[in-house]
């Protein structure tokens, strides 16, 4: 599926889904946060605390106090990896696939208010 849209018309469309984001109820995300919790649930497991800071060029404990967060709203989950006692392994979490089920029906629903 292809989508052309402008410079000005995609900042709109990314203006309106997060200002409903910010309107709503549900968790108030960081773009960081965000962009953990997308790759978390859009990129194949397994993911780990240091797989994740490589792929967003931070440091470990970045992503440590960023899961923290996400893992007080229920969207993700840490488990220490069996076979290596050392890693904790990220898991998805009903809640968090919800929120993003919801987040891509709000960013489809603004495109399409839009294109009206």
């Amino acid at each position: 599926m292809s989508v052309e849209l402008s410079a000005t018309a995609a900042l709109g469309l990314w203006h309106h889904v997060t200002l409903a984001q910010v309107q709503d109820d549900g968790p108030d995300l960081s773009l960081r946060q965000l962009t953990l919790l997308l790759h978390i649930y859009l990129v194949p497991p397994p993911h780990t605390v240091r797989g994740l800071a490589a792929t967003l060029n931070v440091t470990k404990p970045v992503i440590t106090r960023a899961l923290d967060t996400m893992g007080e709203m229920g969207l993700v989950d840490r488990v220490r990896d069996d076979m290596d006692r050392r890693n904790v392994i990220i898991k998805r979490t009903v809640a968090g696939a919800l929120y993003l089920e919801k987040l891509g029906d709000l960013i489809m629903d603004r495109a399409r208010t839009m294109r009206s």
